[in-house]
């Protein structure tokens, strides 16, 4: 049932990323989330920023690191950049 629970999200996040922000290159984590008693989710996304720009200046691709709660239906409720890095750079953790 857990896993089950893990793919709904994924899945409600990357249609999230598609419809509103850029098509996720990865998402990094899902999670179980509590805030004031609610029950939800936090996921962890990285997204490659502005790619044809990078690509017309032939400089190396910006990873943003997105903080992502959804409810415990799965719905998104909020999102955040949290960091930008060059993809070169070694990858942090959040």
């Amino acid at each position: 049932m857990k896993e089950v629970e893990h793919m709904k999200v994924m899945e409600e996040v990357k249609q999230f990323f598609n419809e509103n922000i850029a098509p996720p290159h990865k998402i990094i984590s899902v999670k179980k989330h509590e805030d004031n008693a609610e029950n939800g989710w936090r996921a962890l996304v990285e997204v490659i920023e502005e790619k044809e720009y990078m690509k017309k200046y032939a400089n190396d691709q910006m990873i943003g690191l997105y903080e992502v709660f959804l409810d415990a239906d799965s719905e998104v409720t909020g999102f955040s950049r949290i960091s930008l890095r060059y993809r070169s750079d070694l990858e942090e953790q959040a």
